[in-house]
């Protein structure tokens, strides 16, 4: 093993300038993640100076076997935390022959919507909260729950420390060096109500790189997992019964939300989420109906309401931002399986660009 360790680790540079760059998209459910390695002739920095490729989209879901090629059009580069070196992974959406995004491509209407001018001048910055749950790779049950059994009840394990209430530290960890180390920005982790749940934060990020930075960060926690023997689960409600969800809470603001006065523009984009509540609760998450029942800090999925510090609501407005008269505000509403493009260019759609 330890030679099999070596060469792992070996460092390229040392015999050639060739890089690897490892291609990342998304499959055909819409939140598998595939991957594929290829070698280049040297380090690259610009996406655009990278080549297109292609895959098999009829072993994805994506393309029929007839057609089945698929061409993938690099967006987003981060350094590769596995390989290091001048090692790189890339963020791809993906593309007929003919060059029109295939259906699952959620990347290209949000960049439409990120290039319009009056979304450019708003500068919308984001973080976003990414709930998840580490399974038991063998029984699919959360990490550290007796087989067949249940832990104790929820209480104890809310950024919680010791053997008997975090569970699966050492993977959290790694992940958060790792996506400090590709480029990430990553704000923080913590442990979360449910036993075996954790969260990870991105952001402050602007626009379209809000979704290649939490889909880069969700890849590197898979492989991260995938060494471990555990398993990802983004379902927004893994366990039936008293035991919270998982979602992608979402923090959204403007530049004229951020500027003095910013208070009266929250709240009118705010009134203009609640009068689309249903197409964005049918965009942000399959399964979210189990998750936003009205309770265990969830709004009801049926209802739109919104408050000041209100954890029970769809979308919340912290004390500070009251306070000062300008800031954010937290939709509350996003399922951990949530697509980052779409929510994040839904929420910028309807707050500056749809008119009531």
């Amino acid at each position: 093993m330890s030679l099999l360790s070596d060469l792992i680790n070996l460092n390229l540079t040392e015999s050639t300038d060739k890089i690897i760059a490892e291609y990342i998209w998304i499959g055909g459910s819409g939140m598998d993640l595939r991957s594929k390695a290829r070698s280049l002739s040297g380090p690259v920095e610009d996406p655009s100076k990278l080549p297109k490729w292609n895959y098999d989209g009829s072993s994805t879901g994506q393309a029929p076997g007839e057609d089945s090629e698929v061409i993938l059009y690099p967006q987003a580069i981060f350094k590769d935390p596995f390989r290091r070196g001048n090692n790189i992974l890339v963020m791809c959406d993906a593309y007929t022959p003919a060059g029109e995004p295939i259906p699952t491509n959620k990347r290209h209407h949000a960049a439409k919507i990120f290039s319009n001018p009056d979304v450019v001048a708003e500068e919308t910055w984001y973080g976003i909260e990414q709930e998840y749950t580490l399974l038991q790779k063998e029984i699919n049950w959360p990490l550290g729950w007796p087989i067949g059994g249940f832990p104790g009840p929820q209480g104890p394990y809310y950024c919680g420390t010791g053997a008997d209430k975090a569970f699966g530290r050492d993977i959290v960890d790694a992940h958060y060096k790792a996506c400090l180390y590709a480029g990430i920005n990553i704000s923080g982790i913590n442990g979360e109500v449910m036993p075996g749940q954790w969260e990870f934060q991105v952001g402050p990020a602007v626009g379209i790189s809000a979704g290649d930075e939490v889909w880069t960060a969700r890849y590197i926690l898979e492989r991260i997992a995938e060494i471990a023997g555990v398993v990802v689960s983004f379902d927004p409600k893994p366990i039936p019964g008293d035991w919270n969800g998982a979602g992608a809470h979402t923090n959204y603001s403007t530049k004229s939300m951020r500027a003095d006065g910013g208070y009266e523009v929250i709240k009118k984009a705010i009134e203009k989420l609640g009068l689309r509540h249903k197409e964005h609760i049918a965009a942000y998450g399959e399964g979210n109906e189990r998750r936003l029942t009205g309770k265990h800090e969830t709004a009801n999925i049926n209802t739109f309401k919104w408050g000041v510090a209100n954890r029970g609501a769809s979308v919340r407005v912290g004390r500070d931002t009251e306070k000062a008269g300008k800031g954010y505000f937290e939709d509350r509403r996003p399922a951990s399986n949530m697509d980052p493009y779409v929510v994040t260019s839904m929420i910028a759609e309807t707050t500056i660009i749809w008119k009531p």
